[in-house]
């Protein structure tokens, strides 16, 4: 009876390593991935409405100390692979540990981030955008650097939820943090209600108070009675150094993959705003439509990561390798319809661009953005390849070569070529896009090969627990008469 149970379509569903498993975890991560990319598509929308040169100079800002943050991000989320294993191998009480060995990282974060105020406006004069938009950039990018810590502090404490896989959670801090992140783009971008019209400059503090809402919402749930005990959340407050290093170890070269990944593109952007201002606004656009459909992957690739985790803690690699084939397909078929729809419907996407402004200022911009989608629809699936694959051997501890291949790729395929052939042999737009979708295809295909190779499998990030001593043999033979 058990075995026609396990063959039926729902038992196979709900099994280890199956649809069902990797929906369960990741489909709170997915709306919570939603949510931030809401805050960010609407703070695109808002700024459209407002000026031509505000959403000219958010995209570019944004990117750049995002790139910034990204290397602290990326160690600090490395802390949810430490928590997955540490739970997939019974060891609760080295949770707390782990999480706090985030929290201590995020301190010097915050202050490096702060530091970089003073060089906005020498950073975009050396960029070379128009005057006006210049303006807006340095506006924009001096509030967000306040965010910097509790960015960093949040990712961290948010690694206690997800790398348990009890991700609701933090679906619902997204969630009701990016409603007042919309409310305060409306009020202080525009502003309504009596509030003053600040514009860029209201966007981006509108940032800088949800970043700091977030992280005290999960100090607010790690205070409760049963994750302060079952996990050592206050008991392990002690600086671990040899914990700290392996966080280090391996989460340092997730940062740095991270952040000269955006990077490239942060390069690529720039690159595309010396084509002229046309081309730059259009690619803006277009990037962040393609970040409204692209950030749930992201929520399934933090899935695949916790579980791969977990079940490497258990020593079931079969299982974690089973895993990923199901996220996989999964996230095929998700951008399989969206990339139909940018092919076939892409007016779908731009309409609220077109929404609420002048139809003469984006008469140019949004034509040749409807062309930049069918590059993103040719790119994504590949771009699901390398999340899926990358998360994978990400959530063994590989974090090296991801980091190499990201680099090494990002730079020779996408940004050399196109300050080659763009910006000095003059080609236009549309051959940076080709080049940027090469690149894309040609990572995705690079991850797949490394996981196929299995070499992750046998990597851990948590400690081994020494095996117990032998009984002590008795002092004087005992013989038996």
């Amino acid at each position: 009876m058990n075995q026609i149970s396990d063959s039926l379509p729902l038992s196979r569903w709900r099994a280890e390593g199956r649809e069902g498993e990797v929906l369960r975890v990741a489909l709170p991560l997915i709306l919570s991935s939603s949510s931030w990319t809401i805050q960010h598509f609407m703070d695109r929308v808002f700024l459209t409405w407002y000026s031509p040169q505000a959403i000219a100079a958010a995209m570019p800002s944004g990117i750049l100390l995002f790139t910034f943050i990204c290397f602290f991000l990326g160690t600090a989320n490395y802390v949810n692979t430490f928590v997955a294993q540490y739970v997939g191998a019974g060891r609760p009480q080295r949770v707390g540990a782990a999480i706090w060995q985030g929290v201590y990282f995020s301190l010097p974060a915050g202050a490096i981030l702060l530091c970089l105020m003073p060089f906005a406006k020498g950073i975009f004069s050396l960029i070379g955008h128009a005057p006006d938009v210049q303006v807006e950039e340095v506006t924009y990018f001096r509030i967000l650097c306040l965010s910097g810590w509790p960015t960093v502090l949040g990712a961290a404490l948010a690694c206690f939820f997800t790398g348990r896989g009890m991700t609701w959670p933090v679906m619902w801090v997204s969630a009701i943090v990016t409603a007042i992140h919309v409310l305060l783009d409306y009020l202080w971008i525009f502003g309504n209600w009596g509030f003053p019209r600040m514009g860029i400059a209201g966007a981006a503090w509108a940032s800088v108070v949800c970043d700091f809402l977030i992280a005290a919402a999960y100090v607010v749930l790690l205070l409760r009675r049963e994750p302060r005990e079952k996990f050592g959340l206050l008991s392990g407050w002690r600086p671990d150094w040899d914990l700290f290093k392996r966080l280090l170890r391996y989460g340092a070269p997730n940062g740095v993959q991270f952040m000269l990944d955006l990077a490239a593109f942060t390069a690529f952007l720039l690159l595309v705003g010396r084509l002229g201002e046309k081309e730059l606004a259009a690619t803006n656009v277009a990037f962040s439509i393609n970040t409204l459909a692209f950030m749930p992957m992201i929520g399934i690739g933090t899935a695949v990561a916790t579980l791969v985790g977990q079940r490497l803690g258990q020593n079931q690699s079969e299982v974690a390798e089973r895993t990923t084939w199901t996220a996989l397909r999964l996230t095929f078929l998700y951008m399989g319809l969206i990339s139909a729809a940018y092919v076939f419907c892409p007016w779908v996407f731009v309409w609220l661009f077109a929404a609420g402004n002048d139809a003469a200022a984006l008469r140019d911009i949004l034509p040749v953005t409807v062309v930049l989608l069918r590059f993103v629809a040719l790119y994504s699936l590949f771009d699901s390849l390398n999340i899926v694959m990358a998360s994978a051997v990400k959530g063994a501890g590989d974090t090296r070569f991801v980091m190499f291949a990201t680099v090494i790729l990002g730079w020779a395929l996408m940004v050399i070529p196109t300050y080659l052939f763009c910006i000095k042999g003059r080609h236009g737009l549309y051959w940076a896009w080709g080049f940027a979708t090469v690149y894309v295809i040609c990572l995705g295909l690079m991850f797949l090969m490394r996981f196929m190779g299995g070499k992750w499998k046998q990597m851990r990030v948590i400690e081994a627990v020494p095996a117990p001593a032998p009984p002590p043999l008795p002092e004087v033979p005992v013989t038996e008469v």
